[in-house]
């Protein structure tokens, strides 16, 4: 109904089908079989869309062993750059454009004031996650019920290379950097990008913001933001790197609502959990009910544009040099290289055409579950359901 309701983008449409498709009969998927007490069930593929609530845990702990191997001992600090609410307003209309600027001057942000002497004098490193809903540093507009928000979440260690390379230099204790100069700073490279973007004619607007194609009303929109606090907020330092770990699992691979949060869902509304992070204890729990339609919209708002990244990494952690430049970070910091760890969560086979060991056990009894049938997508197990006399409850 929502589809024939409002004209959607091709982006938006494959979204929700990949979602409505998930690990059902229509993507196939293949029948597990315990081999001590003959428990079976079928498991079917997911969608691997990356804003499908079903399909992010894999993704994100194969993203989370690679970050492993990269941790440096040494204090790490949580950054957040949020975005007034008016030039949020406008971003939804150019998602590509202002999300890519959000990423790459906040990042910019932080090496160059890191750079300066006066502050740390360093070439430091980060990771930028992207997050358009839910709650940043702006307390005004703190809750998580799916409204566009869009900041960026950037875990930093606490230090960086000396420019000669020859040593490492801590931030510090307790203090990355000046909160109110990352904020200005921020602000005027933001702005500046933004009018250039304007100018170049990369910015589109439709509806009430239809009239912002025009340059001076443009500047005229713009000029209230040049006075206004921009929110800068930086988190006092993990307790460790495993701290460091436990918080990206909650941050990288994060979608707009996760399952866990839905409560109830009809034709008449779907209730949900949110928090509050504008009340203190427990009385920020809090649960909403939206009109379905309502509640799509809200989800779809979320939809990056198609080969957009939403994890980058910047400075020291830059793909060109990353391996190179942690390499001599652990150098400079007296830290070996961690050996890596075997990966044991995909199934193993056998050479001599064994059927493949999952790494999960069977839920019944706890011995070993092997692949027996793999079906199309479409398709269903041809030796499912069971015969008669076998549990697969």
């Amino acid at each position: 109904a929502y589809r024939q309701a409002h004209p959607l983008p091709l982006s938006h449409l494959k979204v929700m089908h990949a979602i409505e498709v998930c690990r059902t009969s229509y993507l196939g998927g293949h029948l597990e079989h315990c081999d001590s007490c003959d428990y079976e069930r079928p498991v079917y593929n997911s969608c691997r869309n990356r804003h499908c609530p079903k399909c992010q845990a894999a993704v994100a702990k194969e993203w989370l062993a690679a970050r492993e191997a990269e941790l440096l001992p040494v204090p790490y600090y949580h950054v957040v750059f949020t975005l007034p609410a008016a030039i949020a307003d406008i971003a939804y209309q150019n998602k590509a454009v202002i999300y890519d600027l959000l990423l790459k001057v906040s990042a910019q942000t932080m090496t160059t004031i890191a750079a300066d002497p006066k502050r740390l004098g360093a070439k430091i490193g980060m990771t930028s996650v992207l997050h358009t809903w839910g709650s940043a540093s702006c307390r005004r507009r703190a809750s998580s019920t799916m409204t566009h928000h869009p900041h960026v979440h950037m875990i930093v260690p606490g230090g960086g290379i000396s420019p000669d390379g020859k040593r490492w230099i801590s931030c510090r204790p307790k203090y990355l950097l000046p909160v109110p100069v990352l904020s200005e700073r921020f602000k005027r490279q933001f702005l500046k990008r933004l009018r250039a973007a304007h100018k170049a004619g990369s910015l589109k607007f439709f509806g009430e913001h239809r009239h912002l194609a025009d340059r001076k009303a443009f500047a005229t929109y713009l000029a209230p933001l040049k006075k206004t606090k921009w929110y800068v907020n930086t988190k006092r330092p993990f307790a460790g790197p495993r701290q460091v770990l436990a918080y990206l699992s909650r941050y990288t691979h994060r979608v707009a609502i996760s399952n866990s949060r839905l409560i109830t869902m009809d034709n008449e509304g779907v209730t949900f959990k949110y928090k509050d992070y504008r009340v203190e204890g427990r009385k920020r729990y809090k649960t909403m009910t939206l009109e379905p339609h309502e509640f799509i919209r809200r989800f779809l708002t979320h939809v990056l544009p198609r080969g957009f990244h939403r994890i980058r990494h910047y400075g020291l952690f830059a793909n060109g040099g990353r391996a190179k430049n942690i390499a001599k970070a652990r150098l400079l910091l007296g830290m070996a290289k961690p050996q890596p760890e075997r990966d044991t969560a995909e199934p193993t086979e056998d050479p001599d055409n064994e059927p493949a060991v999952l790494a999960c056990p069977c839920p019944k009894c706890g011995g070993r579950m092997i692949i027996i049938e793999t079906f199309e997508r479409g398709g269903t197990p041809r030796h499912w359901p069971p015969p008669e006399g076998i549990d697969s409850s």
